[in-house]
């Protein structure tokens, strides 16, 4: 077992010290140094994390609760929101957790097997619900567009069959991430530059041939989020369509209130989330601690965000809310 002194660690000589060495393992344990450039910091910045990942599991756990409860919310809108709260409780409890280890307590080390199981379940899990999205703007042109068909379009069987291939999709795509990784040789320091295992940052520090994982985590990227943002354009091209043809402005407004929440969440998904994406391969003068910054927050914010999002923009979620906090507070 190699040891390691802490905050030695971080310090610039001997990290550069240490990346200079050559040595090579089967299978290396990683260091996550969290944010580099803030190490006098990190123990605060984990703080706001926290109290994003408290709100992550307080909000998704509640909408789970409140759409499982209710019959009433049976429905596809409800139904993939649901598929929604269990998706970010997944991708933000695959993140938070070690994350919090390394900024707080310096617990930067982790094994190999783990690093990729948790860079497969953070991938998949995006993967997972970029395609939700895909589902629920579909469900918002159905419902806009073809009112009267809508029940007999997303009927039960359809949902369900929706939501296997949304799963499936993620599994499969990402299934060969860990697979690429085991092949690769590593014989320099393992030193990772975020607070959890990312698929580029760890390909980066191999010293074998990386030509295939480096593509294959392209294509991947561009299907997945190239077919899903194209979808998501075409359903609310169709939306913007038939709702400019509503005459009365109360109606249209009506009807654009509908999608607004879905929006909301669709903006604060994709906008980090290729940004992080684009640093990675592109953005080589972005400071690097804005970086971590920005990947640790795509991982956090969504999942905090999205049920304070349909809990203010959906009257019926809303409603329950405060009918089970009011019912609670009478006892």
């Amino acid at each position: 077992m190699t040891l390691f002194l802490f905050p030695s660690f971080l310090s610039k000589p001997f990290m550069m010290a240490l990346s200079n060495s050559s040595w090579r393992l089967p299978q290396p344990s990683f260091f996550l140094v969290g944010i580099l450039g803030l190490e006098e910091s990190q123990h605060w910045i984990a703080l706001p994390l926290g109290a994003l990942y408290l709100l992550a599991l307080v909000g998704n756990v509640t909408i789970l609760f409140i759409i499982w409860t209710d019959p009433s919310l049976h429905q596809p809108m409800y139904l993939f929101l649901a598929m929604l709260a269990a998706i970010d409780l997944v991708l933000a409890s695959s993140t938070a957790p070690k994350a919090f280890a390394v900024l707080l307590v310096h617990a930067y080390e982790i094994g190999y097997i783990v690093c990729l199981v948790q860079m497969f379940f953070i991938h998949a899990f995006s993967s997972m619900e970029s395609g939700v999205l895909v589902a629920m703007a579909l469900d918002r042109y159905v419902a806009i567009c073809h009112p009267l068909h809508h029940s007999i379009i997303l009927h039960p069987g359809a949902i369900r069959c929706i939501g296997v291939a949304v799963l499936l999709r993620g599994l499969l795509l990402l299934l060969p991430f860990p697979f690429l990784l085991r092949r690769l040789t590593f014989c320099r320091a393992t030193i990772i530059g975020h607070a959890y295992c990312e698929h580029m940052a760890v390909v980066k520090l191999a010293c074998s041939e990386t030509t295939v994982n480096r593509a294959y985590g392209l294509a991947v990227a561009l299907l997945v989020v190239g077919i899903d943002i194209l979808a998501i354009g075409i359903s609310y091209a169709h939306i913007l369509q038939a709702v400019l043809k509503v005459p009365g402005g109360e109606a249209r407004l009506k009807a654009f209130s509908t999608c607004g929440s879905h929006v909301c969440v669709i903006l604060v998904f994709y906008v980090p989330g290729m940004f992080s994406f684009l640093t990675h391969r592109f953005g080589h003068h972005v400071p690097h601690h804005i970086h971590v910054l920005l990947a640790t927050l795509y991982l956090l914010l969504p999942p905090a965000l999205n049920p304070l999002v349909y809990g203010v923009k959906t009257q019926q979620i809303r409603q329950r809310v405060l009918r089970v906090f009011y019912t609670k507070g009478l006892i």
